[in-house]
């Protein structure tokens, strides 16, 4: 047995593939065929051209199959190829792989950082300059109410110790001053928000009715002599009621969702002019 074993192994492992390949009655391309693989492969490892199977792994696989379809013991095929001075090629399948590039990494936080910074001040650019947008007072004539009410207190015959404070009492200060009457009662402005949106209200005699952003689900209503000049930056998310009748922007609102509109004493609306929407 052990004479067996010893001459099997003088005679190579290419030497008894091939002997029990032609026990088998097969040739170079037959035996390929069976076991699926080129012709080549099956004549280099019955010459023992294992370099040209490329890695370790490949080799000990090749020469099992054959081993097995030949009727040859794959055990002691691997013993000899494992004892064999034969040259080793690098394993392909388990080459370490180099660490990846750390400095695209290190790049791309800052960049990122980068865009969010550019993103973050356009936002506060849109909500800064929005409230710039300041409302000119209607150019309006005095009435003539105010002038008779002056002559009344300065006219002769008035108590000298109670003009005075008449003459306080009937006249408020410019910033207490009730709105002018144009012979109507103040017109009345509902607005609900269903999302944020800046929003500056002013009446003909350029009161600011209502100035700031205001949150979602919010309701207004305002008093004032109209007509009203009414800013909006987010004019599809406020609904507007003027005297209870629903008031729309539709074809005034600008590209960018906000509108400037003028609503008169009979609720008509229109485009507010450059000057009071941008105050020029």
């Amino acid at each position: 047995m052990s004479g067996e074993a010893g001459g099997g192994e003088l005679r190579g492992i290419g030497a008894r593939l091939r002997a029990a390949r032609e026990k088998r009655g097969l040739s170079v391309l037959q035996a390929a065929e069976r076991l699926h693989l080129d012709a080549r492969v099956v004549q280099a490892l019955e010459t023992e051209d294992f370099t040209a199977l490329g890695a370790d792994v490949y080799v000990r696989g090749h020469l099992r199959r054959y081993a097995e379809a030949v009727g040859e013991s794959p055990a002691q095929l691997q013993q000899l190829y494992s004892a064999s001075p034969h040259a080793v090629r690098p394993d392909l399948t388990r080459i370490p792989r180099g660490e990846p590039d750390q400095r695209g990494s290190r790049l791309l936080l800052p960049a990122l950082l980068l865009v969010v910074g550019f993103a973050v001040a356009g936002l506060l650019w849109w909500l800064l300059t929005l409230p710039g947008e300041k409302a000119h007072p209607l150019p309006a004539d005095r009435p003539p109410a105010a002038d008779s009410a002056h002559a009344e207190l300065a006219a002769p015959g008035a108590d000298a110790g109670t003009a005075p404070a008449a003459a306080e009492s009937a006249v408020p200060p410019t910033s207490l001053r009730a709105p002018v009457s144009t012979g109507s009662n103040p017109a009345r402005l509902d607005l609900a928000f269903s999302a944020p949106s800046w929003v500056e209200v002013s009446d003909v005699e350029g009161r600011h009715l209502l100035h700031g952003l205001i949150e979602a689900g919010s309701t207004r209503t305002l008093t004032g002599t109209a007509p009203l000049l009414v800013v909006l930056g987010n004019a599809p998310a406020v609904a507007l009621r003027f005297n209870g009748a629903p008031v729309t922007a539709g074809t005034l609102m600008r590209r960018d969702g906000s509108a400037h509109l003028l609503i008169d004493a009979t609720g008509r609306v229109s485009a507010a002019a450059p000057r009071l929407a941008h105050g020029d």
